[in-house]
């Protein structure tokens, strides 16, 4: 059983070392170890700022995923008129009303939407307000699929937009970590709400794009200051407190549009949007930024305010191991941006390679990761307990991962898990009266290995490239999966038409990227190197053994 006493220590039991540092002038400490001298182990005040500051996970969750309530195609039905008269027995009357009698009889024989578009518009209604989706509002339902997923396409271009834009702002510009996590948030959950009064679908797309650009930085930045609050032994577990919150708000979002089935798709955009704006203010308020960065920006007075608030040592051991440290590595590090690091990237064949690899995969990965939610509505299940199902279906992923990780071998484990989802996913699409039972059980096989590539996914790349470029390398592997998910939703428009185009084109892109993976060096039980030339002789070297 776990020691719960490091949770509950105070920093004051693990002080800054300042004698050391005094009497050793010779070698001053860096930047990190400094931090990590004062931080000691987590306290209180430290877990319940990564809580505050991972509790946006929920929030983004709920952007991220939900158009599959308000851009979802409304179920409908035959007018009652039409199946009255198709009892009617008398020979005369049939005679009288062949024509309406085929109306009726083409409408209740219509298999899919584009029948529908076929109909004479009286003889089929919606089964609810034409409010309850964008598409019957605004009469859509006969659109290509270009038009009826430009919404959910438009947000995912967005993240992509903004990744490649505000990547970098909370390291390069003086905003820091908190005003970039607030800042983000507040863009978000405005145009969220501002998405409330939209007109039209052209509108609506714009205001979508917004708020996945905002959207884009939110969980790099809750991530990094959440981890940059604690010390190294707590950030990995600090960091799955947001993956949990970010499962909280998929599954908050079923049991939000059960609630406002009957009434309008814009309430969905009021109550998510609300509570968002009321953490930002809580962000601004509470929130404390990064003391790691406030002291790379030279800004020490505000560093050793930070740490006083989140941990207990006094004010004079603070400035003795502040003053004493030296931050020029730090300073040096801080004028590598992404562009920089992409630049370094690009330049060595065995770095550009395994980032094109590591891009290819991330695509498959994306388009069945954002896309699969999307598609439910096209299932033949019931839309609230099947995104239901796919929220929890994350839980029993992340387990796998945490127990199984160090057990396999990166890229077989990648391989398989994205061969499963896709062979599960084409599976889905099989048609008959026994086959669209087993629908829903396809579909939740397929996304739980796609969440479990994906977390292998991330966990594979960090190992693939050296501390110099690893985080500009990653956020490149993140946009790759994003821009899968800015296809996801014109398959899942088209998959209403016809169903391979949904979930069987989903199918092949996840199982054809994983075989990407197979080209890319084995990490398992390597120590993760710091510069290019050291990860370049070690790749060197892997390949003579294997010779």
């Amino acid at each position: 059983m776990a020691d719960p006493t490091p949770l509950l220590s105070q920093a004051n039991n693990t002080p800054c070392d300042t004698t050391t540092q005094t009497n050793e002038q010779h070698h001053l400490p860096s930047l990190g170890s400094t931090i990590e001298k004062c931080i000691g182990e987590i306290n209180w005040s430290q877990f319940l700022q990564a809580v505050l500051i991972s509790f946006v996970w929920i929030f983004d969750a709920q952007q991220t995923f939900i158009t599959v309530f308000t851009d979802a195609m409304p179920s409908w039905h035959c007018t009652g008129e039409y199946k009255n008269l198709n009892q009617i027995s008398d020979v005369r009357s049939n005679l009288q009303l062949g024509p309406t009698i085929k109306i009726q009889t083409d409408c209740y024989s219509a298999t899919s939407f584009n029948d529908m578009c076929n109909l004479p518009k009286g003889s089929w209604v919606w089964d609810g307000p034409a409010q309850t989706s964008m598409i019957s509002e605004w009469a859509l339902e006969c659109e290509n699929s270009i038009i009826t997923g430009l919404p959910a396409s438009m947000f995912f271009m967005g993240c992509l937009v903004g990744g490649l834009l505000l990547s970098t702002l909370a390291d390069s510009s003086s905003l820091g970590r908190k005003n970039m996590l607030f800042y983000s948030t507040l863009l978000m959950a405005l145009s969220s709400f501002l998405t409330t009064f939209s007109p039209n679908i052209w509108i609506y797309s714009s205001l979508k794009f917004i708020t996945g650009f905002g959207r884009a930085t939110i969980g790099t930045s809750s991530l990094v200051l959440a981890s940059e609050l604690v010390g190294k032994r707590w950030r990995g577990k600090i960091s799955v407190i947001g993956f949990f919150c970010f499962t909280i708000g998929f599954l908050s979002l079923p049991a939000i549009a059960y609630v406002n089935k009957d009434s309008s798709w814009r309430n969905l955009y009021l109550m998510t949007s609300v509570p968002t704006l009321f953490y930002c203010m809580l962000v601004k308020i509470f929130v404390q930024e990064s003391p790691r960065w406030l002291l790379v920006r030279g800004q020490k007075e505000e560093a050793i305010a930070t740490l006083k608030y989140i941990t207990s040592i006094t004010q004079s051991n603070l400035n003795l191991a502040i003053n004493s440290m030296s931050s020029n590595e730090e300073e040096n590090n801080l004028n590598v941006d992404l562009f920089y690091a992409l630049k370094i990237l690009m330049q060595k064949k065995w770095s550009s390679r395994r980032l094109l690899f590591v891009m290819a995969i991330g695509f498959g990965v994306g388009v069945v990761y954002y896309g699969m939610p999307l598609g439910l509505g096209n299932l033949s299940f019931n839309l609230y307990l099947s995104v239901t199902f796919n929220a929890l279906s994350e839980l029993p992923s992340s387990l796998v991962i945490f127990l199984f990780i160090d057990k396999f071998r990166r890229r077989i484990a990648l391989l398989v898990f994205c061969i499963i989802s896709g062979v599960f996913s084409v599976m889905s699409t099989m048609e008959g009266e026994i086959w669209s039972k087993m629908q829903i059980w396809f579909e939740l096989i397929s996304f739980f290995s796609a969440c479990t590539s994906f977390g292998i996914y991330l966990i594979f790349t960090t190992e693939l490239f050296p501390t110099c470029v690893r985080n500009s390398a990653l956020s490149m592997a993140r946009l790759a999966v994003v821009f899968g998910g800015v296809f996801s939703p014109l398959l899942v428009g088209a998959g209403r038409e016809y169903a391979f185009l949904c979930y069987g084109v989903f199918g092949l892109a996840i199982g054809f990227s994983g075989v990407f993976g197979v080209f890319l060096p084995e990490t398992k039980g390597r120590a993760l190197c710091d510069t290019m030339d050291e990860e370049e002789n070690k790749g060197k070297l892997s390949c003579d053994i294997l010779a």
